[in-house]
């Protein structure tokens, strides 16, 4: 199975995936995010679904009209893990997004976009003060409390991460 990955990711099948999951039919980019969902798994692949211009589309298709909020979003939770994947989620504007998926989202959606917030805030203080600035506290503190069990985790550490930098323990740049 991770040979696939690994061969799919090699093999130039991003691109196109990409191009599917921007400019495809309802159906397309259903099927293009179930498909870099799975490759996004295998470590190697995030970077080449990021420079194939990927989070650009998943934070288009956080719209709650397009139906793919829950795929979008989980495709994002497993871009956040590398520099290259918070710096894009950054540029294209899709922190405001994810924090309203941790408030307004389904169970699934909350504890993915949960789980990217918690990356992009660990490792940068400015991605940081943006999550704040939304306004995640409120919405945070109800998945701590009411939210599946990997949900309350990442919100529970989110919101300790926030009192510690509050006091001064401030992560990096």
């Amino acid at each position: 199975m991770e040979d696939n990955k690994m061969k799919i990711g090699r093999s130039g099948a991003i691109k196109p995936l990409v191009d599917l999951l921007g400019n495809g039919t309802p159906r397309g980019k259903k099927d293009a995010a179930t498909a870099l969902f799975n490759l996004s798994i295998l470590h190697e692949n995030k970077a080449r679904i990021i420079q194939a211009g990927a989070v650009k589309y998943l934070v288009d298709l956080m719209d709650p009209a397009t139906g793919m909020v829950d795929k979008a979003v989980a495709v994002l939770s497993n871009l956040a893990t590398i520099p290259e994947g918070r710096a894009a989620i950054g540029q294209e504007v899709g922190i405001p997004l994810l924090v309203e998926v941790v408030e307004l989202g389904s169970a699934r959606g909350k504890e993915n976009a949960a789980a990217a917030l918690l990356q992009l805030c660990t490792n940068s203080n400015r991605f940081c003060n943006m999550v704040l600035q939304e306004g995640a506290v409120p919405p945070l503190v109800a998945l701590s409390q009411s939210g599946t069990p990997r949900a309350r985790e990442k919100a529970q550490a989110l919101l300790s991460f926030f009192r510690n930098q509050r006091h001064g323990n401030a992560g990096r740049g």
